[in-house]
Formats: structure tokens, C-alpha cells, sequence
């Protein structure tokens, strides 16, 4: 069987990365700290006779006594309520972390695919978004510290391609969505539904004119699958391109909802990008990619699943304690 190590296991894409690999007949290490992962995510694999799980954290030395064939590198906080709160291990992960699993796929000559971001495009002046545009990053800004980790991720993965033959692949992955998202993670899919369920008005930051594409998990974990096994080393857009304004769904959402709350308006976040809209001629190229789960769709697939948590978790904020995490 071939081996497979997922990091941020115990996250939303690091849980489903899990799923998508067991069903594909690999034995599969998660590894998480759970730092903003949840343990609940990982529950229905406790019984798996191909699924071990290392609770560590990828800042510090790991080592893992098997063989390994993959490495999907998926540790890292990826919600701006996290980073900000947390920025240097934010940090930390992207850099010492990705160190660290660039030396053990060498040791281990396993395949290695980072997940990077687009946020790696900033608040981008290019539209929709290519793999060739560089960016453009505020790089002291508040959503520097993720935005710029990812970028240096990037750097310093293809530096290890180039020096030593290093088998890497890098996934630059737009907003993604669906079951096990957590409702206080600071997104505007939970945030809106959160909201929708407990009978809150919808926030809209801005005027609501600033855009979005939003890609269903299992479209984006088809595209991560894709490409891990393609032979291309350099970033590729995974996402949809479907584009919507930020207003339009909030409104598509009290209708999927059917709620009957306002839209409220506060003022933008610093740096947060007025469009989000991948470019993915290259992964229907390469990868014979695209997405399939339209918005309607994957949407109520989404509030099926957040209808079904408990009213604890529904009304429950965001209380953790993250200090036994932060080295500094």
C-alpha cells in the first residue's frame, strides 16, 4: 500500500484529504496539534486499520518511523480570526514547518505537495487571477503574517525542487467550502449561516461590491488528488471560477436560509481583497480539472450540515485558549 502523511489532519481539507486517500487504498498518517483543528473531524477514522494518528506540532522536529511515498503539508491556520490571533505561529508553520517536511520527503524521497493560498495574490490588480501574477501584498499588514508564510512556503519549496530533485507540487487553493468548516472560523460561508441559524443579521464588510469564488471540498479535493499524482512542480490554481459579490450572497443565502434577517454593514478589514476569481485554464489543461458541484448545490449541502450541529456548537464563540501554543 502506498503511505501517505497529511499535516493539519484534523483540520477542514486535512479531514477530507484523509477521507479522499483511504477510499483510494493508502495508508494515511495524520499529524495535527489541533491548534484549530478538531478532533471530532478525525472520529470516524478512529476504527480504520489504515489511518494512525501523531498528535505534533510540524514547527518542532518529526520524525516518523515508516516509509513514506507522499506528504501533503496542510498545517496552518487559514482564517483570518485564526492568523491574527496567532500570527507568529501562523508563521512558524509556513516556514519551520515546511523546512522540516522538505527534509523528510528528502530522507524519505517522498512526493511533497504544499498547500499554499490565494491569498499569495493579495489584494491582486490582475483579474481573474493567474498563476504567473506575482501579487500584491501588503507585507506589514495585519494579513501579512499569512499571507506572506505562504508565499515563502512557495520560495523555499521550489528552492528544494531545484538544489535537490526534491519531488514537490504546490496547490494555490481558493475559497473552499462544505461539511466541517467550523462556524467561528471568521469566513463568510459560517459566518452567514452562523448568523442565518441563530437569527442574526448578515454582516457585509464594505459595501458588499467585493467578490468571491467559492469551490465546493470535494471539487477541491479532486483537483489536490489530481495533481499530487501529475508531474508539473509549479503552483496551480485549484478553485471555482465562478464569481459572486459579496451582497449578492448574503442575499442568496437568507433565500437558501429562508430567513427573514437584514444585512448590516461594517467597515472593510485592512488589505482584505476586493476580488477573489482564479484563473484555472491551466488545471483543465493539466489536470483535465474543473469544478463540478455548482453553488446551489454544494451551499445546501453546507447548511444541511451546520443545521445538524448541536445548539451548543451553534451558539458557542470562540474561546480557545492558544497561549500553550505560542512560541515566540
Amino acid at each position: 500500500m502506498k503511505k501517505i502523511l497529511i499535516t493539519g489532519a484534523a483540520g477542514f481539507l486535512g479531514s477530507h484529504l484523509c477521507d479522499r486517500f483511504l477510499n483510494e487504498g493508502f495508508k494515511v498518517i495524520g499529524m495535527d496539534n489541533f491548534i484549530t483543528g478538531d478532533k471530532r473531524n478525525l472520529e470516524h477514522l478512529k476504527s480504520n486499520v489504515n489511518f494512525d494518528f501523531i498528535q505534533h506540532d510540524v514547527t518542532e522536529h518529526i520524525t516518523v518511523d515508516k516509509n513514506l511515498d507522499y506528504i501533503l503539508h496542510f498545517a496552518s491556520p487559514a482564517s483570518p480570526i485564526d492568523y491574527l490571533k496567532i500570527p507568529i505561529q501562523t508563521l512558524k508553520v509556513s516556514s519551520l514547518g515546511t523546512h522540516n517536511l522538505l527534509g523528510l520527503a528528502k530522507v524519505k524521497k517522498a512526493r511533497l505537495l504544499i498547500a499554499s493560498t490565494s491569498e499569495v495574490y493579495g489584494d491582486p490588480l490582475v483579474h481573474p487571477q493567474t498563476e504567473d501574477y506575482y501579487g500584491n501584498v501588503n507585507t506589514i499588514g495585519p494579513r501579512g503574517v499569512y499571507d506572506e508564510a505562504k508565499r515563502f512556503q512557495e520560495s523555499l519549496t521550489m528552492a528544494y525542487h531545484r538544489v535537490h530533485g526534491l519531488e514537490t507540487r504546490i496547490v494555490r487553493i481558493f475559497n473552499t467550502y462544505g461539511p466541517r468548516m467550523r462556524l467561528n472560523d471568521g469566513r463568510v460561508i459560517p459566518a452567514f449561516m452562523g448568523q442565518a441559524l441563530r437569527g442574526e443579521d448578515l454582516t457585509v464588510f464594505g459595501d458588499g461590491s467585493q467578490t468571491r469564488s467559492f469551490c465546493y471540498i470535494e471539487d477541491q479535493v479532486e483537483g489536490i488528488y489530481r495533481l499530487l499524482l501529475s508531474d508539473y512542480a509549479y503552483p496551480v490554481n485549484i478553485g471555482n471560477h465562478h464569481e459572486i459579490s459579496i451582497l449578492d450572497f448574503a442575499q442568496e443565502i437568507i433565500k437558501l436560509t429562508n430567513t427573514s434577517q437584514k444585512i448590516i454593514f461594517e467597515d472593510l478589514p485592512v488589505d482584505d481583497p476586493l476580488q477573489r476569481q482564479p484563473d484555472i485554464t491551466l488545471a483543465k489543461k493539466l489536470l483535465d480539472w474543473e469544478p463540478k458541484v455548482g453553488r446551489e448545490e454544494g451551499m445546501k449541502k453546507t447548511f444541511d450540515y451546520f443545521k445538524s450541529l448541536s445548539k451548543e456548537d451553534l451558539f458557542k464563540r470562540d474561546h480557545r485558549d492558544f497561549s500553550k501554543h505560542i512560541k515566540t
